[in-house]
């Protein structure tokens, strides 16, 4: 089975959903993991804020960054192989370095969340 890795740039969450406005790029990424790692793919994300260590240990992401810089951020590697840097994968390259369905990484949740915002007076 393939493994990802996806070493994102510094940055305060991984969701896009925080600060001051929604990064949809982020959100989209974000789905994407969840769906994959739901479905039993080996894929993970790591920030460079919170886990430098990765960053660090992993000579491929090491050389990139001190050959390029940050701006390579981000840097996916499948199976150990760097197959793109500087921009998030479509879901259609994950899709297909993946061999998994395009609509496995555009399914919707089953589930909806209901909040009755008066209970909360």
């Amino acid at each position: 089975m393939k493994k990802v890795e996806i070493f994102d740039p510094a940055m305060c969450c991984s969701t896009g959903v925080c600060g001051p406005s929604v990064d949809p790029e982020l959100t989209r990424v974000a789905s994407a993991v969840h769906l994959l790692e739901s479905s039993g793919i080996e894929i993970k994300r790591y920030q460079l804020t919170n886990d430098p260590d990765k960053f660090a240990d992993n000579s491929t992401v090491s050389s990139i960054l001190h050959e390029k810089g940050t701006d390579a951020l981000p840097i996916t590697l499948v199976n150990g192989e760097i197959v793109q840097t500087g921009s998030y994968p479509t879901n259609e390259d994950l899709a297909k370095w993946l061999n998994v369905k395009l609509e496995t990484l555009q399914a919707k949740p089953k589930s909806k969340l209901s909040i009755n915002l008066n209970s909360l007076n």
